[in-house]
């Protein structure tokens, strides 16, 4: 997140005497990602922002291994994940690598009683359905449906939700999650051929300050493990802060699609990426306009990644019986491409209300036994109908 950013009170000048009004200092905390050599923050505390006071015994969450090598496509129907209510049980993980683990959540109600650190990953979280507030010690986020929700590691966070309807894809990154390095000038700034700028992403608001004295329990994830860890003061006592590194909402309505005269590759579609993977929006679009044009996808060899798409809404030409919140797998080493009748019938098509998010790892996918639990085993075989 390169765009400099400030809530609240902060001092003159970094790394000096900050002042409560009774005379006693802020505790200052340095939010740095990469060691001291990228991004940073610099958050002001009323209380020191290490005082822990009790630990609990810690218990794994790691994701259960079910296949780790295979070659065929795959489907999982993701609205198959059961919902339970709390947030934390909710998240399944489904396809995982070294890279990044990708999940499906259902939570039904807010995270109440605890807060939630991910000490490993970068998370995105792409809101399907549902809507609420993201509330850290920066400030607060609402979102709701198409919510692109990017919080780096170690952010201490909890989720209000408005409903207990909630769909949640989430991208646990364990490399920062980061905007193209195409997209950005020497400096930055986002460059006009860009598929958003600066005026989409939104930042933190409504900074609260909460001075109190507790009990205040940090669920913290480390390694595919929980520990809980209860600190003495509320976690966002921040009066302000400054810097480059924070969460931050975007929506997939904002993304504006690149067309041309004739089909274009995926990398058009590119958002986010991470090491050894990129995050893509198919959104809706005028298709291509040259007279002899066809609008389906050609097929192609995934040579170096696996391909996951995410089906959101609108009507997919290239696929037949897809569904809202359905996940394809389509791996590195064989073709594929639009299912039989599929090219033909795209000719003449002027546009498409197709919705959906991809990620392509540059890493091969092992898939959970939460997956199996939700799979459409007659997927392979959906192009020889």
């Amino acid at each position: 997140m390169p765009h400099y950013h400030k809530l609240g009170q902060i001092p003159h000048k970094r790394h000096t005497q900050f002042r409560k009004p009774d005379g006693k200092l802020y505790s200052e905390q340095l939010f740095s990602t990469e060691g001291f050599s990228s991004h940073s923050s610099l958050l002001y505390h009323c209380h020191p922002p290490t005082e822990i006071v009790k630990v609990d015994e810690p218990y794994s969450v790691a994701p259960k291994i079910a296949e780790e090598k295979m070659l065929k496509h795959r489907s999982f129907m993701g609205f198959k994940v059961k919902p339970e209510d709390d947030f934390l049980q909710s998240r399944k993980a489904v396809l995982v690598n070294s890279d990044l683990h990708i999940v499906l959540a259902a939570p039904r109600k807010s995270m109440e009683g605890y807060f939630y650190k991910n000490a490993d990953a970068d998370e995105m979280i792409f809101v399907h359905e549902g809507s609420g507030t993201l509330k850290t010690q920066y400030g607060q986020l609402t979102f709701g449906y198409g919510d692109y929700l990017v919080i780096p590691r170690g952010t201490i966070y909890q989720i209000k939700f408005n409903t207990a309807d909630n769909r949640l894809f989430i991208v646990e990154s364990f490399s920062p999650i980061r905007y193209p390095k195409r997209y950005l000038s020497k400096y930055g700034q986002l460059l006009e051929h860009s598929p958003y700028c600066e005026r989409d992403i939104r930042q933190p608001e409504n900074l609260e300050t909460i001075d109190e004295e507790g009990d205040f329990l940090i669920l913290a994830k480390k390694k595919g493990v929980i520990y809980p860890l209860h600190y003495k003061h509320h976690p966002f006592d921040v009066v302000g802060w400054d810097g480059c590194e924070y969460p931050f909402a975007f929506s997939i309505h904002d993304f504006e699609p690149i067309t041309g005269r004739v089909h274009q590759p995926p990398p058009v579609h590119q958002t986010f990426e991470g090491n050894n993977f990129v995050v893509c929006s198919f959104c809706p679009r005028l298709f291509d306009y040259h007279p002899q044009a066809i609008p389906a996808p050609y097929n192609h060899s995934n040579i170096d990644s696996d391909e996951v798409l995410y089906y959101v809404d609108g009507d997919f030409m290239s696929r037949k019986h897809v569904e809202r919140g359905m996940i394809t797998l389509h791996p590195a080493g064989i073709p594929h491409g639009p299912h039989p009748g599929a090219v033909e019938k795209s000719i003449g098509a002027k546009e498409t209300k197709e919705l959906a998010v991809m990620v392509d790892t540059f890493h091969p996918l092992q898939i959970t036994a939460a997956a199996l639990d939700i799979e459409d085993g007659s997927y392979v075989m959906s192009w020889a109908e």
